[in-house]
Parts: structure tokens; sequence; C-alpha cells
């Protein structure tokens, strides 16, 4: 921290010298008249402070000093520089953002210049010279400019009050209370009120709108590492009872009275228990939510993904039952926007309701919210880490960052060595001509008979078991450009190639996007023979799908279509997570009609019960 000291002075000279006199001996004579006549004891305080006794002679000007913080009561290094004799060029360049004026309490100059500067504290020197305080001058002034934080009388000839200045001035730096409080209007500032409310809402951790004991308990261990004794408890909620009708709630407080309490806190001058409580949560010196709290490092190295691990999930469990206030396993419009009230913005817009699974209402299951982080994990990992944020993981779960919650995978190219991943979301892209069914894919893997087309979405992730894990599947829709693929659109772990099988220029798509990329890749590639429904025309390709994926020894087209009456097939997805876990299996062991018998048989099981044990926790809590 640094602590700069600066007190008015006088810029009147002494007349004249004759035009023969030595212009040092007159430069000499004029500074010294003027540190005699107008000094306000700015140097004699650093120098009684440092060396606990007033010095004999007093230089012009204190050198820098840095003061430990081991011997600070804040425990933070203090540097304190002299503004004595300091040129104006380098007052000019000079940032005066955390200082302290100085007024000697016997010279009404200098207190009258103090108003011309915007100190954050004020500290009357000489107060051993007279016998009345200069309080009630200086009071106006400090109402006049909120940036003040304080006045101090002291004096550093008897050292009264010299160590009790610099507290106040670091406290003045550390906790200020500008931008916490209105002086005028005797309340919080809107930008305290609404970092506080996200504290409140964070810390309701059953979303009742009161802390119950247990909350202040946990709130409490979280920002000052020590629990209240119930006593304790009860005295602070009578307190609020006295002054709030409203403020407590079900022997609970309630956000008005929490607030409220940070209001007599400030007042009675414990600006630093709510600035303890702000950065615990993240917050810096303007009241936003710091980088380093927002986006944790973490590394990822070239060919590996990210994903959420078990308490992470546990975490975001815990966040769906904390809104889910009906109980119905999905989240409506208003529980969503309660959700995310932490939040500076709504993050997640209408295309959501396209990419993930929802109730028939339309409503975001609870599967359906798990896969939509899972999602943003795997894409942005950055807005992962800061949504957590927002919603104080870190805090909650005691831990370091965010990060804590993510897993970065090993390198794809480890698990083809070792013949197994660890890995639980698998991305296939999908690929196809215009019109050739791309979308109806995606959105039968969601349950949904026909497209969608307001709100399109170009993602589609939900789970999939096989052998009784379960697993995501992401399916990307990539624009049919077959000149303009871009390495998002070919990085994957398994590729789908959809051809409409009444169109007759549909296939040759496929094939060319094949041939052209993807024939000497290691990533397995299954043709997708959509709108199976329909009447399969003679494609105007050189060899048929057939032939062609005999050729290249691909497994035959799959038919597929989601014009059905009931839900959609998954069997076809399951083949694809499948596929993407075994991708060093030969095309002729995923050809083999057991293998895929025992993968989708696992996989129906583990899925209905998965549910009914879901379900069954749910009554319970």
């Amino acid at each position: 921290m640094s602590l700069t000291v600066v007190g008015s002075q006088s810029t009147q000279r002494e007349p004249t010298q004759t035009r023969g006199e030595n212009r040092a001996v007159r430069r000499d004579q004029n500074l010294i008249s003027q540190y005699k006549n107008s000094i306000v004891g700015k140097t004699s305080l650093i120098m009684s402070l440092v060396s606990e006794e007033f010095p004999d002679e007093v230089p012009l000007r204190a050198e820098e000093i840095t003061i430990p913080a081991d011997v600070t009561p804040e425990r933070v290094p203090t540097h304190i520089v002299d503004y004595s004799g300091i040129s104006p060029l380098y007052t000019q360049s000079f940032k005066l953002t955390q200082e302290q004026c100085i007024y000697s309490v016997n010279n009404k100059k200098s207190i009258e210049k103090v108003s011309l500067v915007v100190p954050l504290i004020l500290v009357g020197n000489k107060s051993d010279l007279v016998e009345h305080s200069s309080m009630e001058t200086i009071l106006p002034i400090m109402n006049q400019y909120q940036d003040i934080e304080t006045c101090v009388e002291c004096s550093a000839k008897n050292l009264k009050n010299i160590s009790e200045l610099f507290y106040y001035a670091q406290k003045a730096v550390l906790h200020p209370t500008g931008p916490l409080y209105c002086p005028e209007e005797k309340e919080l500032k809107p930008s305290c009120i609404k970092a506080l409310t996200r504290i409140f809402k964070i810390s309701d951790l059953d979303n009742d709108g009161t802390l119950n004991d247990s909350e202040l308990n946990f709130f409490q261990r979280t920002c000052f590492n020590t629990p209240l004794a119930p006593q304790a408890l009860e005295d602070v909620k009578n307190v609020v009872r006295r002054n709030m009708m409203d403020g407590v709630k079900d022997n609970g407080l309630t956000l008005k009275g929490f607030l409220f309490l940070h209001t007599l806190f400030i007042q009675r001058g414990r600006h630093e228990t709510t600035w303890t409580v702000l950065r615990r949560f993240g917050y810096d010196d303007d009241l936003e939510l710091t980088q380093e709290y927002l986006f944790p490092l973490i590394k990822i190295p070239p060919d590996c993904t990210t994903e959420l691990n078990h308490n992470a999930y546990l975490f975001l469990q815990s966040v769906f039952d904390k809104h889910d206030k009906d109980r119905d396993c999905a989240l409506s419009p208003e529980e969503v926007k309660d959700l995310f009230k932490v939040f500076p913005y709504m993050p997640w817009g209408p295309d959501v309701n396209n990419t993930v699974c929802t109730n028939e209402q339309g409503w975001l299951t609870y599967q359906g919210y798990l896969s939509q982080w899972t999602l943003t994990t795997y894409l942005d990992v950055q807005r992962s880490l800061e949504y957590l944020g927002y919603l104080g993981y870190s805090i909650i779960y005691e831990q370091e960052s965010q990060a804590a919650a993510i897993t970065v995978t090993r390198n794809k190219r480890i698990d083809l060595q070792k013949k197994q991943t660890q890995r639980s979301v698998f991305r296939c892209n999908v690929l196809g001509a215009r019109g050739s069914g791309k979308s109806g894919f995606l959105q039968a893997f969601l349950g949904r008979n026909l497209q969608v087309k307001e709100h399109k979405s170009f993602y589609a992730i939900s789970t999939t078991y096989v052998y009784g894990q379960e697993k995501y599947l992401l399916l990307h829709e990539v624009m049919p450009d077959i000149d303009f693929l871009t390495e998002t659109d070919l990085a994957c772990d398994v590729v789908c190639l959809v051809y409409d099988v009444n169109n007759p220029r549909s296939f040759e798509y496929c094939a060319k996007v094949y041939k052209q990329y993807f024939i000497d890749s290691k990533t397995p590639c299954v043709v997708i023979a959509a709108k199976s429904d329909l009447h399969e025309v003679r494609q105007h390709y050189s060899l048929s799908p057939h032939d062609f994926c005999r050729k290249h020894k691909l497994h035959p087209p799959q038919p597929f279509t989601c014009s059905t009456n009931e839900a959609p097939s998954k069997d076809i997805y399951t083949r694809l997570t499948t596929m993407a876990m075994y991708p060093h299996m030969a095309q002729a062991d995923l050809k083999n009609s057991t293998f895929w018998l025992r993968a989708s048989v696992g996989a129906t099981v583990f899925a209905v019960l998965g549910f009914a044990m879901y379900r069954a926790l749910l009554k319970q809590r």
C-alpha cells in the first residue's frame, strides 16, 4: 500500500532581493522563509513515527520509507512518501489516490487550503501548540467531500496519536467508506446492495428467503473462520428485531435484516467487517468481481478436453434442487430466472431449450440442466468457470477456485494407445448437405419427432449408456460448406455423414467430405440414411451408399427417421457413443450384432434405473 503524505503550504515569497545579490543565496533564503512560515509538520510526523521520538533536526523532506507488513495492524506493507519539496514536474505525474492531507491546527491558512485537495484522511498536527480543537472548522469540509474518511488531531512533538493516524490511513485505503455508503442519505449505495444481495442468495442454501442459524454460521465461518455461539446469534437477530419489523422472519435473517446489519457496521465505523465479506466473495475495491476470482488459471494441453468432476455435479445438483421449488424435476422459466439472479446477465438464451431435454411444457429437466452445464464446460471452460464463480462454487465447497471443479482429460493419443478412455463427454460432428435431415437428427436425440424451427440450435447433448456407463454425447451440426471446414468442424470423436434417401444428390456430399477429410483419419465414421420413412431413390454418384461403405470398410448406412408417432429410437446414438469410446476397435467388431445388443441393452436398463433412483432421492429430500 502506498501512502502519500501531503500538506497545504503557502506559495508566498520574500520581497525580491537587489539585482547584484547572489541568486543561489536568494533562493535558499526564500526556501527557508517559506519552510519556517508555513510548515505543517509532515516530515516531523514521519520522523516521529519511525524513530518514536521528536527529531532535533528536521530535514526538508524525509526519505521514502516502507513499513513491513508484519508490524502493521492490517498486515500489509506500507510505503510512505513525503510530499514536501517535490518538484512540480513530479507532482504532475504522481497520482494522488491513496493519501492523507496534513494541516496545522494553529495555522488558519493551512486549514483553508485543505479544500483544494481530495484526501482520504485529514491529520491535524501540532495539537500541542493550542488548547482548542480544529474539529468545528474541519467538520464542514468533511461533510462537503465524501472521500474524506476521518480526521485525526495529533502532535509530532509529544507523539500524541502518531501511530493511530497511520493506522487510520491504512484503514481508509483498505476499507474505504465511499464505495459502500452514502452519508447524506444514510444508506448503502446501490452497488453495495447489489453485491450483498448476491452474497445473501448464495448463503441462503435452501432458498427460503432467510438465513437460518446453520446458514448464518456457515456464512460466519466462510468469512471470519469462526462460528457464532447460539447466544451471539440471538443477540444479532434481536438487534435487527428492535430496528426492523421484517428483518427477521421465522427466526431467520431476511435480506432486509442482512443489509441493515451491514449499514449498522458502517455507521459504527466497522467498515472492515463489510469489506471482509465482500472480498471473501470475490469483490474488488470497485465492488466488481475480480478477474482472478471469475477466471482462475487452468492449463489445457492440446488434444485434451474439459469436463465437470463429481463434486461439480453434486454442487450443480444442489443448485437445481434449491430452485426446483415445486419438486417436479424441471425448472420453469420463473425458477430459471430466480437461479440466475446472482448473475449480472442471463447466461442461457432460448436456444437452450432446443439443445437439451425438456419436459412436455418445454421446461428444462434435471437431465437437460446438467447437460447444458456439461456442454458449456466442454466448449468454453472459461465461461463455465465464470458461471460457477457467480454461483459461489469455490466458497460453498471451500475450494481455492472454480478450477477445482474441472477435470482436464488426458491426450486422446494416449487413450488410443491404452485402448481405453477416461472421458465422459464425446463429440460427434454431424455433416450433410442442406436439407438432408441433420437438424431432425439432433432433435430426435432429445426425444422430439419434428424439427423445431424457432430458436434453432446447432448443438444437442444428452446422456447415453454404454455397458452400464453413463456418458454424454454431444452432437454438433456442421454447416455444409466442404471448402471451408475448420479444425473445429473436423475435431471430434466420431463423425456422422447424413444423406436424404429421397434426394438423389444428397449422398454425393457425404462421399466427398469423407474422401477429402476422413479417409485417412482415425476418427470413426457412420453414414446415416435419413428420412428412411420416404421412398429411397437412386443416388447420383458412381457408387451406391452401400457399395461406398463396403469399399471403405464402413458400417452399412444406418436407416433413420424422426417422422414417427412415437419417440425416435436412440439406438443409433448408443452406437455413436460406443464408437467414440472404442475408436481402436476394428469395423468388423463393430458390425457384430452381439456387440451392439450388449451395449444397447445395458443402455436401456441403466437409463431406467438411473431415472428411478433420482426420483427416489428427490422424494427423500
